[in-house]
């Protein structure tokens, strides 16, 4: 197979939420979505691949002396110079494309002095673009082109543990079906109706409390998000309790994020000692899965903590998020004692694959050893990056996946009657109409159906019309 990247654009269009998103030391209100493109040659056949995202202010960098408005051009920054360097590279598959473009993204990310996550945000557009281009070349979904090694990964080039080893010998032998919501609390989040003060009451017939939205898609996982303020934190966290036992089913599980909230792992463990010791929590905690980058990411790989968790023998499970921003991450956390990440497509798909083969290994080889791999949010929005999102975590089999957009967004009710009406056509499943007539994320029973996602090339399967949009990048 021969693959040549031989155009692409950039598209923007605004967005509002319909309620603020407070994570950690941001709170999101409005936010552009980017539309990446490319124009890929598969031996001979020309295709195009498309891949978005939100550009989240304070995720990336969690600088808070920033300008918003500064971070976001620095996104664009690195999503203009990925595609600038995508296009005219050439190689006998999309990993190899793809090995080239995040070998040139590195080497220029840290010319400017640039985080290594936020640089590879931008080299993981144009990997998802890519990736969609060839699945179409070929006519099969990403996760049968996955399994088959269609498109040419070699796990031991990121992993050398893995070498020789194909992903199909460790992925599952066919996507999920369906796939668990892991709904947000965010910091901000009213609990109930009565929280809800009469001024900012929503009237767009979705569910705006934490105990409404529990009665509308009878959700049964949660992510909890906590501040690192021991007193208002487990004050909050006695009340999510109190809503949890009374409102959801009897095993109902959770995690919690940390949000990089500590900058020690000795004030981390005595924060969560504290949550432990609380009488109200007890049975609570029982239910949780596991905890979520708590360390900020300044320290949280630094071989101290490694040491640290080796005498903290009652530890809870820990995994990284934000500090998964090389494809060295997830091997070092290991060692350290960390029980494994996040996958988000804004951290790169193949390294995602790679660091979920890394785990499966590991859990083969260690049955007894926790091996996690969760499924994490970026404020995920269709019509493109919700699909491609849940579609990889499918084909990866991760069943238990956090879940926001459609909460803080009004479904797809920012877009136009045609975008709505090309993602009710192809996946009635995974969308519904609202009362309002626009669609919205279709979740019964604490899950979403994402077996029409299987079947296109990664998730997508309609040509979006980004005309509609404002161009902000073009490559030749």
């Amino acid at each position: 197979m021969k693959i040549t990247i031989l155009r692409g654009d950039v598209h923007l269009v605004q967005l509002r939420t319909r309620m603020p998103f407070k994570y950690g030391i941001a709170t999101m209100t409005h936010m552009p979505q980017a539309f990446v493109r490319l124009a890929v040659d598969v031996d001979g056949k020309r295709v195009e691949g498309i891949s978005s995202d939100l550009l989240p202010p304070k995720w990336f960098t969690k600088d808070p002396a920033k300008a918003v408005d500064l971070e976001i051009d620095e996104m664009l920054h690195v999503i203009r110079h990925a595609g600038q360097f995508a296009v005219g590279l050439s190689g006998a598959s999309a990993f190899d494309v793809w090995g080239q473009l995040h070998q040139t993204q590195s080497t220029w990310g840290e010319r400017e002095g640039l985080p290594p996550l936020l640089y590879h945000f931008g080299t993981s557009l144009a990997e998802r673009a890519l990736i969609e281009a060839v699945c179409r070349a070929h006519g099969k979904p990403f996760a049968t082109m996955l399994r088959g090694n269609g498109l040419g990964i070699e796990l031991g080039a990121t992993h050398p543990a893995l070498k020789g080893i194909a992903p199909g010998e460790l992925l599952p032998a066919k996507p999920l079906g369906e796939i668990i919501a892991r709904h947000t609390v965010g910091l901000a989040d009213p609990l109930t109706d009565s929280d809800i003060a009469p001024g900012e009451r929503l009237n767009d017939g979705l569910p705006q409390s934490l105990e409404a939205c529990i009665r509308a898609y009878q959700l049964r996982h949660f992510k909890l998000k906590v501040n690192g303020q021991l007193e208002g934190d487990v004050a909050r966290l006695h009340r999510i309790a109190e809503i949890l036992e009374a409102h959801a089913p009897r095993d109902y599980a959770f995690t919690i994020d940390g949000n990089e909230q500590f900058k020690a792992i000795g004030a981390f463990q005595a924060f969560w000692e504290a949550v432990r010791q609380s009488p109200k929590l007890a049975g609570f905690l029982k239910h949780m899965l596991f905890i979520e980058q708590p360390l900020h990411r300044s320290v949280a790989l630094d071989d101290s903590v490694g040491k640290e968790f080796k005498v903290w023998k009652d530890r809870p499970p820990i995994i990284i998020d934000e500090s998964d921003a090389t494809l060295e991450s997830v091997p070092t956390a290991l060692r350290l004692g960390y029980v494994g990440t996040s996958h988000k497509n804004c951290k790169g798909v193949f390294k995602g694959v790679a660091s979920r083969c890394l785990l499966l290994q590991r859990q083969r080889q260690s049955p007894k050893e926790p091996a996690i791999m969760s499924g994490e949010d970026l404020c995920n929005l269709g019509p493109i990056a919700l699909l491609q999102d849940l579609a990889v975590m499918a084909a990866l089999g991760i069943s238990s996946v956090e879940r926001n957009g459609h909460h803080y967004v009004a479904g797809l009710s920012l877009f136009s009657d045609s975008v709505q009406q090309q993602v009710l056509a192809a996946h009635g499943d995974l969308y519904h109409r609202s009362a309002a007539g626009w669609p919205t994320v279709n979740i019964k029973d604490g899950r979403i159906n994402v077996n029409s996602l299987n079947a296109q090339p990664l998730g997508v399967g309609f040509a979006l019309d980004v005309a509609q949009f404002t161009q902000v990048a073009e490559w030749h």
